[in-house]
């Protein structure tokens, strides 16, 4: 009986070597392009959800110091009961203390009116924002003097639209102006959030409520 000259191992049976296969070189090139094209996809996909990150987290400080202003304001308006209370038993209340309880009753509402609109907000295009650019250049001092809503009135109308609390940042500081506090963002959206002349657009997004008076400040 003749035997074959390949074991049952798929080895040949002379000197016992394994059969090489040969190397796909257009299967190795193909494999890197797939995993080259996901890499990309993967880094995207990551920078996208950075920058929703960072919007989410200014627009959580934004709510956060606006929770303060409601603490603040719900505590004067607790003792402006207590005051009315008290005045049962001494007189009619004054027309200044009733001029003041109405002021705080007319800003209390308002807030209140600002809330419940932040809660249900029309939906936003997809924006992308704007980064911090931590090399400006000093190019005025025309907002040296300026408060963050005077200043921030003259750069939304030479803007012609919405901006965010990052570029607005960026401008103020080429023109020269200065903040005092850690997080200068957020004491642009809260000094703006605070101003009836600004409305927010978007997440840290702000615009001017009216152009025209805009055009006469």
């Amino acid at each position: 009986m003749s035997h074959s000259s390949y074991g049952t191992n798929g080895t040949n049976g002379t000197n016992g070597t394994c059969a090489k296969i040969p190397p796909n070189p257009m299967a190795n090139e193909t494999l890197i392009a797939r995993l080259e094209q996901n890499l990309r996809q993967s880094r995207a996909t990551r920078t996208r959800l950075a920058a929703r990150l960072a919007e989410l987290e200014t627009e959580a400080e934004i709510i956060r110091a606006e929770l303060v202003e409601m603490d603040a304001l719900a505590a004067q308006t607790e003792a402006a009961i207590v005051r009315l209370l008290s005045s049962v038993m001494t007189g009619p209340v004054s027309q200044a203390g009733a001029q003041a309880v109405g002021d705080l009753e007319m800003e209390m509402q308002r807030r209140i009116a600002r809330a419940e609109l932040a809660e249900h907000p029309p939906a936003p295009q997809r924006q992308n924002i704007p980064p911090l650019r931590n090399d400006i250049e000093v190019v005025s001092d025309r907002f040296l003097d300026r408060t963050i809503p005077q200043a921030t009135t003259m750069i939304l109308r030479e803007a012609g639209g919405p901006l965010h609390v990052n570029e607005i940042y960026n401008r103020l500081m080429e023109g020269g102006f200065t903040f005092t506090g850690n997080n200068p963002t957020i004491s642009i959206a809260v000094s703006l959030n605070r101003n009836t002349r600004f409305r927010k657009v978007a997440p840290g997004t702000f615009d001017l409520v009216i152009r025209d008076a805009a055009k006469a400040s």
